[in-house]
């Protein structure tokens, strides 16, 4: 598989909106990692903020390494990655001993820590790790190729447990309205750290 005979196949959904050069990406979105795509992309409208995104339909869950999502094979990922200064990218994992831990890698260091700190205050429950040395080395996000490092100031790679995204056993008797509490706590976090940074609503 490859990222363009992804982006080829029926019922995936390729997005691209320019706002400001602030970017939230969610390209394992749709059911590959739920609800990624929807909490990158709701950030980013309330944010004013650009956002990439690809989202597979639950019949695909066609899981490329962030390496190989390339710009090469995209037009509208290369305007997305021309256009903005900075990204945070939202993905979903589980692993035992970390069901409760959101980890902030990517190359951006200084985001990370900004990000981390409206996380941790709207989500006490959770640990919010930030050093890379305790982060498992696959969900790092430090590879020049991975795209949460190809912008001019590269980013934030942040994995977001199943519980934070409204998936698993602790919500499945969840019946609303909207989402479930801490989705929404990830979110207006993102909003704020977003709204915040330094530049956040310059354009590109």
């Amino acid at each position: 598989m490859s990222f363009d005979r992804l982006l080829a196949h029926p019922g995936v959904e390729e997005v691209c909106e320019l706002r400001s050069s602030f970017g939230m990406m969610a390209f394992h979105g749709g059911a590959l990692e739920v609800m990624t795509d929807v909490i990158a992309r709701t950030v980013a409208e309330r944010a004013g903020a650009s956002y990439y995104g690809v989202h597979q339909p639950s019949d695909l869950l066609w899981h490329l390494p962030s390496i190989e999502i390339d710009p090469a094979h995209s037009p509208a990922l290369t305007a997305f990655l021309d256009h903005v200064d900075i990204v945070v990218t939202v993905h979903g994992y589980g692993r035992d001993g970390f069901w409760t831990t959101l980890l902030l890698g990517g190359g951006n260091r200084a985001l990370a820590d900004h990000l981390a700190g409206h996380l941790s205050a709207a989500l006490p429950t959770y640990d919010v790790m930030t050093d890379l040395e305790q982060i498992p080395l696959p969900l790092r996000g430090l590879h020049a190729d991975n795209p949460v490092n190809r912008p001019r100031q590269a980013g934030v790679q942040l994995e977001l447990p199943p519980r934070a995204r409204g998936a698993g056993r602790m919500w499945q008797d969840w019946k609303g309205p909207g989402l479930v509490p801490h989705t929404v706590a990830v979110i207006e976090a993102l909003v704020a750290a977003v709204t915040s940074w330094p530049a956040a609503t310059a354009t590109g």
